[in-house]
């Protein structure tokens, strides 16, 4: 069983529901079958125009070889996601079985040479964002790293109560204000802090509020420029997480917080619940920024680093086609 397995079941129960209905008693690929391999991408909300490149690709392909059959078919498929996927900052794929509870060394997607490596957090209330910078946190410190997490989201009580139990659960420290607090303050001083212990991580957790652009951009600017005080080229990355579940409103979100901040890399969660797993391709294809974890679960273990190739295989298994 993959990783992404549990993470994409849904999709990819969907999408070949649908592929099913158009292939039965057919050997060979043809239009029809092309037309529902568009129409399930679209259902999986991949969106319009980078599910019309993958079927471009595919008909160019299909069109060098009339009678291939339907395993080849989705592993052509799966090559075409992958391809999609692979933009640059891409995380490596995994060696086999490595990971956070197994024998072998899990490799996290960071430069660990800059230190503090500072990560800023962005995206929605609701997303699941302070659980997975909880999430990252733990594993980080599994992994050996000094970690410490600012929590800039001064605006709700809940927010640095939920980061506090993540704290101390990771076993990681965390700076924080009194409510209401400037979150720019907040952010100093955690950088500051950090560089003061020789921390290899920090993690700013700041507002998640998007309904005023402006208001957003003037924040994360401010954020920005007084950790730069203390480490001119920081943050090292800007994260958005996005709900994976809800389909296209996770490509708006991403649009917008692109044009608010820099945003460099993604987390998606919540997938595991979710048919419409093949958003996250679409923002990847149309954005060309990478997706460095996914989460599949509840689970303090169930945020993976992003395999492109895992994914892509979970997606489209050729052995769903029999089902």
């Amino acid at each position: 069983m993959g990783i992404f397995d549990k993470g994409v079941k849904k999709t990819n129960e969907g999408f070949f529901k649908r592929l099913s209905r158009a292939i039965v008693g057919k050997s060979r690929v043809d239009d029809s079958v092309l037309d529902a391999i568009e129409e399930a991408l679209i259902s999986s909300d991949m969106g319009v125009d980078t599910t019309l490149k993958i079927i471009d690709n595919l008909e160019e392909r299909v069109e060098k070889d009339k009678f291939m059959s339907m395993t080849e078919l989705t592993e052509m498929l799966r090559d075409e996601i992958a391809k999609l996927l692979d933009v640059d900052g891409a995380p490596e794929p995994q060696e086999k079985s490595s990971g956070w509870f197994s024998g072998k060394k899990e490799v996290l997607p960071y430069d660990f040479t800059k230190k503090p490596y500072v990560i800023l957090v962005v995206g929605v209330n609701g997303v699941g964002k302070t659980t997975t910078i909880g999430k990252l946190a733990a594993r980080l410190k599994a992994s050996g790293k000094n970690v410490v997490l600012g929590a800039a989201d001064t605006f709700r009580a809940a927010a640095v109560e939920q980061l506090q139990i993540w704290a101390d659960r990771a076993g990681v420290s965390i700076v924080k204000q009194e409510m209401g607090s400037d979150p720019a303050s907040v952010a100093y001083d955690t950088v500051s802090s950090a560089v003061a212990k020789g921390a290899d991580v920090v993690i700013i957790d700041p507002a998640g509020r998007l309904h005023n652009r402006v208001n957003l951009m003037n924040e994360l600017t401010k954020i920005r420029n007084v950790i730069r005080k203390v480490i001119p080229d920081a943050p090292h990355e800007v994260m958005l997480v996005l709900d994976g579940s809800t389909g296209q409103n996770a490509y708006q979100q991403a649009k917008e917080f692109s044009k608010a901040t820099d945003v460099n890399s993604l987390a998606i969660t919540k997938l595991d619940g979710s048919a419409k797993g093949g958003v996250v391709i679409g923002i990847v294809d149309q954005l060309k920024v990478p997706i460095k974890f996914i989460g599949i679960g509840e689970g303090i273990d169930d945020l993976k680093v992003f395999d492109k190739k895992e994914f892509a295989a979970s997606l489209f298994n050729p052995e769903d086609i029999d089902k």
